[in-house]
């Protein structure tokens, strides 16, 4: 028979109530199970014993007493062990339930073949609470084994990642070297090369300053021959020209000059021919005029001792003469503004145009002797017979 006995809310030795679930293999206990000596009288006794306790009953009700037995003393051992015990050594627990709870079944002829605890809980978690220390110390475990592999890795990797960037500043101090010594070796050939393009370049300087030197005394003698040619070719020009004005100029002035001092001194010649015969003549017929010419020469000459006066006086005359040759002009640059006047309208307080007319004149040689420093009545008056400075003072006027 296969039981099942379960114990619900049983304390323990501790006072914790869990509810335990078994697992019990029952049967009649059967001959050959007993030893030798047991052999004999005592064979069908088992046998007897199981006919008189079950005798009349069914199954169940077999099952349910050995069950009742089962759990009776699972009840009775419940109480004398922790839950510690009864949880973590269900192997011991299982062995001291069917050592206990076997000489009870034996009495009723029946044995138990096996007994196995399948479960153990309890209503106050106390069973979770008591797996979570040592779940908490696993994992706590867990925690710091991983906290502590993350370390060794950290510090494995920082070892590693030193000794890469060791490496990598090696690496890289090695290439910064060679870089330096290339370009150090570099430098070194570009100053070589640089020092022999400067000098190829100083020597193609200095053959092409000797050159543009050379080139250029070239061209300065050659503009100093063509200086003196062009000196020459003018000098041959001026004495060209020279020569063709003296041909073109002198020679017919000189010719001219000849033939007018020949004609000049012909026409002199005819001249003073004709002049000595006209004097001949003339003397002829002077000699018979002399007498009236003196006669008529002493009548003239109280004229001419009169005139002669007369013409003492003159310089003072001139200055006015030349005064008045001046004043028509003087007055043709005034009155040209006038031309184009079409009418002037005099306004005098007077009713008549005389009275304004007559100062107007009057007015005029106070200008003239302001102008010129010369008084024209005076000279009029003084210098000039009366009818002749009237007519000059009337065309002024």
């Amino acid at each position: 028979m296969t039981l099942l006995p379960r114990c619900e809310e049983v304390e323990t030795k501790q006072g914790v109530a869990v509810t335990v679930t078994a697992a019990a293999q029952v049967m009649v206990m059967a001959e050959d199970h007993m030893t030798d000596d047991a052999a004999g009288g005592e064979r069908d006794a088992f046998m007897k014993k199981a006919l008189e306790q079950f005798v009349g009953k069914s199954r169940s009700q077999i099952e349910d007493t050995i069950l009742q037995t089962l759990e009776g003393h699972l009840r009775a051992i419940l109480g004398t062990l922790t839950v510690e015990e009864i949880y973590k050594d269900r192997e011991s627990f299982a062995r001291l339930v069917r050592e206990v709870a076997s000489p009870d079944i034996a009495k009723m002829g029946l044995e138990i073949l096996s007994f196995t605890i399948k479960d153990v809980v309890d209503s106050v978690q106390y069973l979770e609470s008591l797996g979570k220390g040592p779940t908490a110390a696993v994992q706590r475990d867990a925690d710091i084994g991983k906290a502590e592999a993350i370390r060794d890795s950290g510090i494995a990797e920082s070892t590693c990642q030193k000794q890469r960037m060791a490496a990598r500043y090696d690496a890289d101090t090695a290439i910064a070297n060679s870089d330096r010594q290339y370009m150090m070796q570099q430098a070194a050939f570009d100053e070589e090369v640089n020092r022999a393009r400067a000098d190829a370049d100083l020597a193609f300087t200095l053959q092409s300053a000797k050159c543009r030197q050379d080139i250029r005394k070239e061209q300065v003698e050659i503009e100093v021959v063509e200086t003196h040619r062009e000196i020459e070719v003018e000098q041959q020009e001026v004495i060209r020209k020279e020569k063709e004005l003296v041909a073109t100029v002198n020679r017919p002035a000189e010719a001219e000059r000849f033939k007018v001092e020949t004609l000049a001194e012909g026409n002199r010649t005819r001249a003073v021919l004709r002049a000595q015969g006209e004097a001949e003549s003339i003397k002829a017929v002077g000699a018979a005029e002399a007498f009236a010419i003196q006669a008529k020469g002493e009548a003239e000459a109280a004229a001419m001792a009169a005139r002669a006066t007369a013409f003492q006086k003159y310089g003072d005359a001139a200055t006015v003469s030349l005064v008045l040759e001046a004043l028509p002009k003087i007055a043709a640059e005034i009155s040209a503004p006038l031309a184009k006047t079409k009418e002037i309208v005099l306004v005098s307080g007077d009713e008549s145009m005389t009275g304004e007319i007559s100062k107007l004149v009057s007015q005029l040689p106070p200008a003239v002797q302001a102008l010129t420093g010369v008084n024209l009545t005076e000279v009029c008056l003084h210098a000039l017979p009366f009818p002749t400075c009237h007519s000059i003072w009337k065309g002024t006027s």
